[in-house]
């Protein structure tokens, strides 16, 4: 595996923040985004405090605005790691569809736009061999809990994208993979689940707000809801270079088991 060239979506925090520093560590080049211009200057600063500055690039790009995404088509890298994202949960029945939309907007239809702008540009120029397109989804990629279909549903198309990317693209050499973690605790996953409480409301709707906090209150107060990140971040610094690898990487072991799990025993659910 030679040295990279890697931009990563939604680097201004969590595993996009931990990975980025890590494998511009281990010597690879690091275009680092985050979505905000203050993330940008908050992550200039710490990469300067590294000493890694000559390593990591940090750039704006918001997957809202057209014109950053047109820019970062421009850029010249080997690996696309698609790592941002954004959820919704809460009750599928209840929540509103707008919302719903939006999610999907963000964490689907906005990074496909992405993708699509970069591999037919690889593809057109002739410099297909050898690069990579990473997605971040999740271990809700592979299974949906209740409360959380919304978030879920997302990163399930993102897999089918993934799946068929992978089949579409292999013949130019542009390889493809999905990572998936489980309910790391960076703060992704507890800010999260505020979401739905600006709007579910007591007058209105038949799911309760105390009975919802305290779901995700219980879930969070777990040992499976509050993974040591470091973990997580460890591997993706290791997969997102690689040259080879599985298409899928769930981490940690104990979630891939019940994942499985959950896949076999889904045949046998009953209505």
């Amino acid at each position: 595996m030679g040295k990279k060239t890697i931009l990563i979506t939604g680097a201004g925090s969590g595993f996009g923040k931990g990975a980025a520093i890590g494998m511009a560590k281990n010597g690879h080049s690091i275009i680092a985004t985050c979505q905000v211009s203050p993330m940008v200057t908050a992550l200039r600063n710490e990469v300067e405090a590294l000493g890694l500055a000559d390593r990591i690039r940090v750039e704006r790009l918001d997957l809202t605005d057209p014109y950053d995404i047109r820019q970062a088509e421009g850029w010249d890298f080997d690996i696309l790691w698609n790592n941002a994202g954004q959820g919704e949960p809460g009750p599928v029945w209840e929540i509103p569809v707008d919302i719903v939309r939006r999610n999907f907007e963000i964490n689907v239809f906005l990074p496909l736009t992405l993708t699509q702008g970069v591999v037919q540009k690889w593809v057109r120029e002739g410099k297909s061999q050898g690069k990579k397109v990473v997605f971040t989804s999740s271990m809700g990629g592979l299974f949906t809990p209740a409360n959380w279909g919304t978030y879920v549903s997302t990163k399930h198309a993102l897999e089918s994208i993934a799946e068929a990317l992978q089949q579409e693209l292999a013949a130019y050499g542009i390889k493809i993979q999905t990572i998936n973690p489980g309910a790391y605790y960076t703060g992704y996953n507890e800010t999260m689940a505020d979401n739905p409480f600006r709007w579910l409301d007591d007058s209105k709707n038949i799911t309760k707000r105390a009975d919802l906090r305290k779901g995700f209150d219980d879930f969070f107060a777990t040992p499976e809801g509050r993974l040591d990140p470091k973990e997580m971040i460890d591997r993706m610094i290791d997969v997102v270079p690689a040259d080879t690898g599985k298409f899928r990487n769930v981490v940690p072991k104990v979630i891939e088991e019940m994942l499985k799990d959950h896949q076999i025993a889904a045949w046998e659910n009953q209505i």
